[in-house]
């Protein structure tokens, strides 16, 4: 089943995890995270999250079996720095995700390093709990040039149709 490709806005820092005033305010956002792999006609076999949260050039690939979280939020309270999404990386698909980058003519490094932003464990959290869906994230460009990162996707698109949802994460506002 071929996957889609869907943004996600994934709130403010550590958002769905705090008591908020008034208290709902995140939960129609969190709702429809929740609900979006349930809608899907397949579970997902892996996911690619570019996040607005990393940029570097030349684009870089999570290659980590076990990608620990990025805290980089500031200002919140002390529990929102001990949450974990504890879900496998996918070393494997960040090689062939460089590989395809490479055959578009897109630099792309692996980097052992780097575990998920806010962007990639805080709406994942929400979306898949269960932390059992392996897992890369990948920088932008420096600069988001449009054109580019539409030829990051194009190039990503084949993985589509071996159950690979892809996803950007960021945020926006009406």
């Amino acid at each position: 089943m071929r996957q889609p490709t869907v943004y996600i806005p994934h709130g403010g820092g550590p958002c769905f995890f705090m008591d908020w005033s008034p208290p709902d305010t995140w939960e129609p956002l969190k709702a429809w995270l929740a609900g979006l792999i349930p809608a899907l006609s397949e579970t997902p076999a892996a996911l690619v999250v570019a996040t607005a949260h990393w940029e570097a050039d030349p684009v870089r690939v999570t290659a980590s079996a076990a990608p620990n979280p990025v805290y980089d939020y500031h200002g919140f309270p002390l529990e929102t720095y001990e949450i974990t999404w504890p879900t496998p990386g996918a070393p494997d698909l960040a090689e062939r995700v460089c590989d395809f980058l490479g055959d578009a003519g897109i630099s792309a490094d692996l980097d052992l390093e780097r575990g998920f932003d806010h962007g990639v464990f805080v709406p994942l959290m929400v979306m898949r709990p269960q932390a059992d869906i392996p897992t890369i994230a990948m920088s932008l460009h420096p600069g988001l040039a449009p054109g580019l990162h539409h030829r990051v996707g194009a190039a990503l698109a084949p993985l589509r149709d071996e159950g690979v949802l892809n996803l950007g994460s960021g945020n926006s506002y009406p």
